[in-house]
């Protein structure tokens, strides 16, 4: 199994650090769930593992070999909070070249890809297309995958859905999720890292979500 190191992180905007010495790690066959409060740097984080955001400083690297760009050769995929797939061309076109081969046949039976494959993005719904561009990124070749609010957009009963495909296909990927809806997260995730004053913070038990003034209390 592959590993993904993160370590010493550090990204300061207009002089204030947003991160200042972030370490996590993800092996394939587990789910990290990244938790913290608006504006401590989890989109950020995301996108310096990806490669589309360069902090001061960062150590990443797949079973200790150094990666400056994760979206290289297909190691890491990010699914980020706005619509990413290019409009002008076909999902069907898209998908032969996103898709894992070994997904095939699963994702090409899906309703919403069997619905909408010969359109092109932006002949979707809002839903529909992130719907499709979630199993896009479930589905794809990559190693590890980066969930930035995959649960925002969708309803209880999609997130639901969404969920077992993520613990699903996560046998054989390594999978950073985060979003604002933290019981999705709680739900799906194998161990929580809480982002807090820049810092990461391994989770031993949820009820050191409250310690860290990430919730106040628990449903």
């Amino acid at each position: 199994m592959l590993t993904l190191k993160v370590d010493s992180v550090q990204l300061a905007f207009n002089g204030r650090k947003i991160l200042r010495d972030v370490y996590l790690h993800c092996t394939q066959g587990e789910v990290i769930g990244l938790l913290g409060r608006n504006g401590s740097g989890k989109s950020s984080l995301l996108k310096i593992i990806f490669g589309t955001l360069t902090p001061s400083y960062k150590y990443v690297s797949i079973d200790d070999i150094f990666i400056c760009k994760g979206y290289h050769k297909n190691r890491i995929a990010y699914l980020p909070q706005h619509n990413y797939l290019p409009n002008g061309i076909r999902i069907m076109e898209l998908a032969k070249i996103l898709i894992d081969q070994k997904f095939w046949n699963i994702f090409s039976n899906l309703s919403i890809y069997k619905d909408h494959f010969h359109k092109k993005p932006e002949q979707l719904s809002g839903g529909e297309l992130r719907q499709l561009e979630m199993l896009m990124i479930l589905y794809s070749k990559s190693d590890f995958i980066l969930l930035d609010e995959p649960f925002t957009h969708v309803t209880p009963v999609q997130a639901d859905y969404f969920k077992e495909i993520i613990k699903t296909v996560s046998k054989t990927k390594g999978i950073i999720v985060t979003d604002h809806q933290y019981n999705n997260v709680l739900d799906v995730s194998d161990k929580i890292v809480l982002l807090n004053d820049g810092y990461t913070k391994h989770i031993k038990h949820v009820d050191e979500l409250i310690t860290y003034h990430y919730l106040s209390g628990l449903n």
